[in-house]
């Protein structure tokens, strides 16, 4: 059994209702998916965001409840709704109609819990597209000195280049994919070159998904890469939440001291079965304990 690690990952940043065209609604948002993930292999995080004092926050609590998560840092908006995106598919490929001024948008650092102890902050860019969240996490990373693992999430119109550059700048991990990094260096035409200006900003891995390609790890202190590509032939029902998926491993792996090999091989696994089921999470304990077991963690009935 996989011994448990001293620092607990710290996420940062939107929880939201996915709604599908065909009448599905689930739980989702970049960091949440990485938090429910992490917690079904053991892993204990706490999740810093923010819902309305409606019907989908009392679900998005009752759902951390059932699941035995950290509540914590979850703050109640009395103004704001929780946050909702409506899902289409455009030629297989998801797009995403976002909900504006939403609970996550106003995350407030005056409600923060204590956090005590070694923590690896991660967060994405989403939820920074306002003022109030972006002073939040400013706040949260100049009062600690966690390592940062940032996940870029690049959607339309919610993001600008300066921003997002300033959030990679310094992080020590960075997980984004092969069209993100051509929007952040769209005058750059060759990937390579664009993977070396974002090497000069990040100290210790940059991780490029690619899709059905697979993705590759790019140390930035020497010349070691690491590829996967999936292996799986199940049918894929969606392809929401798949990087999510991807990265959750990658923060397992980071905090369990597991070899980059290791991970990489386990995070294409995981991102491989998630492709099959409805939206980013599950509730089916069933379907972690495959990985679980395999791999030497907790239950997460254990945990």
């Amino acid at each position: 059994m996989t011994e448990v690690p001293t620092m607990r990952p710290l996420i940062f940043g939107e929880v939201l209702f996915d709604h599908f065209p065909d009448g599905t609604t689930v739980l989702g948002g970049a960091p949440f998916n990485v938090a429910w993930h992490l917690h079904a292999f053991g892993l204990k995080p706490l999740m810093i965001s923010r819902v309305g004092n409606d019907e989908r926050g009392r679900l998005v609590k009752a759902a951390m409840q059932n699941w035995g998560m950290d509540l914590s840092g979850l703050q109640t908006d009395a103004v704001h709704p929780t946050g909702t995106v409506q899902v289409q598919f455009i030629e297989g490929e998801p797009s995403y109609e976002i909900v504006d001024k939403v609970a996550y948008d106003f995350i407030q650092a005056d409600e923060l819990p204590a956090l005590n102890g070694p923590w690896l902050l991660y967060h994405g860019s989403l939820a920074l597209r306002h003022e109030a969240s972006a002073t939040t996490l400013s706040a949260l990373k100049k009062n600690r000195e966690s390592p940062i693992f940032v996940d870029i999430n690049l959607r339309r119109p919610w993001w600008n280049k300066d921003q997002v550059l300033s959030l990679i700048d310094g992080a020590s991990w960075i997980k984004l994919n092969t069209a993100e990094l051509g929007e952040i260096y769209p005058q750059t035409v060759d990937q390579e070159e664009r993977v070396q200006n974002l090497a000069k900003l990040v100290s210790q891995q940059i991780i490029l998904t690619g899709g059905e390609h697979g993705a590759t790890a790019l140390s930035t202190t020497n010349n070691n890469r690491v590829s996967v590509v999936p292996e799986t032939t199940s049918p894929i029902i969606d392809t929401v939440g798949a990087g999510d998926s991807f990265c959750s491993i990658l923060l397992a792996g980071q905090l369990l001291g597991w070899p980059l090999e290791v991970t990489m091989k386990r995070a294409q696994a995981f991102a491989s079965a998630i492709v099959g089921i409805r939206g980013a999470t599950t509730q089916d304990l069933d379907f972690y304990r495959h990985f679980t077991r395999d791999w030497g963690l907790k239950d997460i009935a254990d945990v």
